[in-house]
């Protein structure tokens, strides 16, 4: 109050001075307003820098003698800069009436400016603040890999359109209340506008309750070509990093509306899986002879199972007077079941692999193009090229282990017939 009284006074004694001087009462009107509104624009942009600097000084202060990030983070993100803003603002609206008073139509016009940039500012600081928060929670490792971005946008967009009302109330005079039963009226067209953001927060919800996807899963999008590691989710996208470091955005709501691969449960568990085939021809199977079984015994990995099964089926068919002289008849080794032995022997002495998950060599179907043997099996290391490596350490050698069992790859013939 005695603020304004002495501005009142320097008011009356700057009119009085330039009536004085000879100016009529309309140019000392103008001259007086013009002079007081450019010392209060001075002033305040004085005080609006003092200020400034005592807060982000103190913040700085404060972050180096604190051990906690939130501090550091609140400077990042400006806090203090936009709060500064305040004092200053209160200032201006509170001078204002003084400086025109004799010209309401200005002081209309540039109060209400005023109130618009205060509802800017004030949704500045709230932005400001969640950022902070959001850049705080994603260091803490219980929310790192939680959609907070979804969140934050929720809010942010909610304000924004309280704000955005309260500045039409502003301008046009309405009562806010009245202004925003009128827009309410209007919803279907609002839905209409922000569908694709609604469905976004309604999936970022599910995401988020379901738990499917996290910050640094690695998930696979046929749809959508993504094939890689999330690395934002927010209202309307979720953005993957794939593995050719491109980024690939996927619309939020298509997280619960399609279908997706996340690869999470691989990670969490002991191995990630192994499910390749060799494609045999099927031609080269063939039953062994006995010259055959005693050059196979020769490979150590196989040659105490080899002797065991020989032993057992050679008592077979002697118990059962079984005509060897046919080989067909009775029981009997082949390439094909020594050779998959031997695999599955090779897999699980293979000190990559995980022994306490499923190890397995099996036939599938045989197809057009020959007879695959599967490899189903885990690999300890998960990471991509050191899984990489260890399928093809154990492709290369049981591809060079093939003609060892008199067995063939199959390939497809490129030999161009003779006319």
């Amino acid at each position: 109050m005695h603020t304004l009284n002495i501005l009142t006074a320097i008011k009356h004694f700057l009119y009085d001075y330039l009536i004085q001087i000879g100016l009529s009462a309309n140019t000392a009107k103008y001259l007086n307003m013009l002079g007081l509104f450019i010392a209060l624009v001075i002033v305040v942009f004085v005080i609006d820098f003092i200020i400034r600097k005592i807060l982000i000084n103190a913040f700085n202060v404060f972050a180096i003698k604190t051990k906690s990030k939130f501090d550091n983070i609140l400077i990042k993100n400006k806090v203090p800069r936009n709060i500064a803003h305040i004092i200053p603002l209160i200032i201006s609206l509170e001078f204002i009436p003084t400086v025109f008073e004799d010209f309401p139509y200005l002081e209309n016009f540039i109060e209400k400016g005023l109130k618009v940039f205060g509802i800017v500012l004030a949704l500045w600081v709230v932005r400001s603040f969640l950022n902070t928060l959001k850049d705080y929670f994603k260091t803490l490792p219980r929310f790192k890999d939680k959609p907070i971005d979804s969140y934050i946008q929720v809010f942010m967009i909610f304000a924004w359109m309280f704000g955005l009302f309260s500045i039409f109330a502003i301008i046009t005079g309405i009562s806010f209340w009245k202004f925003a039963t009128t827009i309410g009226a209007a919803s279907a067209i609002i839905l209409l506008v922000f569908k694709d953001t609604i469905l976004g927060f309604v999936a970022s919800i599910q995401v988020s309750i379901n738990d499917m996807v996290r910050i640094g899963d690695w998930i696979t999008f046929t749809k959508y070509g993504a094939d890689g590691d999330v690395i934002e989710i927010n209202l309307s996208t979720v953005k993957v990093q794939n593995f050719d470091k491109t980024i690939t955005t996927i619309p939020t709501y298509a997280l619960i509306s399609d279908s997706f691969k996340n690869w999470r449960g691989m990670s969490d568990s002991g191995g990630r899986r192994i499910k390749r085939s060799l494609i045999l021809k099927a031609t080269s199977v063939r039953y062994l002879t006995d010259e055959d079984i005693a050059k196979l015994q020769k490979i150590q990995l196989i040659s105490r199972y080899i002797t065991e099964r020989k032993n057992t089926i050679d008592a077979y068919n002697t118990e059962n007077n079984i005509d060897k002289s046919v080989l067909i008849n009775g029981r009997n080794l082949t390439n094909l079941g020594v050779f998959r032995k031997y695999i599955q022997l090779y897999i699980e002495n293979h000190s990559a692999i995980n022994k306490d998950m499923t190890i397995m060599t099996r036939q599938l179907a045989p197809t057009a193009q020959g007879l695959p043997l599967e490899i189903y099996a885990f690999s300890k290391d998960k990471r991509w090229e050191n899984y990489e490596y260890i399928i093809s350490d154990i492709f290369d050698h049981s591809l060079s282990a093939i003609p060892y069992f008199d067995l063939e790859i199959y390939e497809l013939s490129t030999i161009v017939p003779k006319e």
